[in-house]
């Protein structure tokens, strides 16, 4: 929801600056784009949200397209990234931990998503970046 609502109100606020080169990026997940496998509990909310996320993208930007607008809207996916949401997510399952998945493959690093912000940014005018998907080489899915 909140996702939702900061959108919301940074292409209204830009719409009111007079802004129509803005640039909006939504952090998404590659959960956004495929279904959990088998006995991963929460996963599938979780992919849900981010499937939600897809759909938000795609409609907001065929919205502004509809109104000629040249705010740019863009999507980051990243597969699996080095932070403690692993810590969280398998907090209640003695049998897993997330040092365990994190040694199994070199993870993306927050540095790997701030440099798709980066290319993103740095596009020219007239590119739309539409979608990044982007996860560790070692990962399968």
């Amino acid at each position: 929801m909140a996702l939702c609502i900061c959108t919301q109100q940074a292409v209204k606020l830009m719409q009111e600056k007079g802004i129509d080169d803005g640039q909006v990026i939504h952090i998404s997940s590659m959960g956004g784009h495929r279904l959990p496998g088998t006995g991963m509990l929460g996963a599938s909310f979780y992919c849900g949200t981010k499937f939600m996320v897809r759909a938000l993208t795609e409609g907001l930007r065929r919205e502004l397209k509809g109104l000629n607008s040249h705010i740019r809207i863009a999507s980051i996916s990243p597969g699996m990234v080095e932070t403690e949401f692993f810590d969280h997510y398998l907090k209640n399952d003695p049998t897993r931990k997330a040092s365990d998945i994190f040694s199994s493959m070199k993870a993306l690093q927050a540095k790997d998503i701030a440099d798709s912000v980066l290319y993103i940014l740095s596009a020219p005018p007239h590119v739309e970046v539409h979608d990044i998907l982007l996860r560790p080489l070692d990962q399968a899915t």
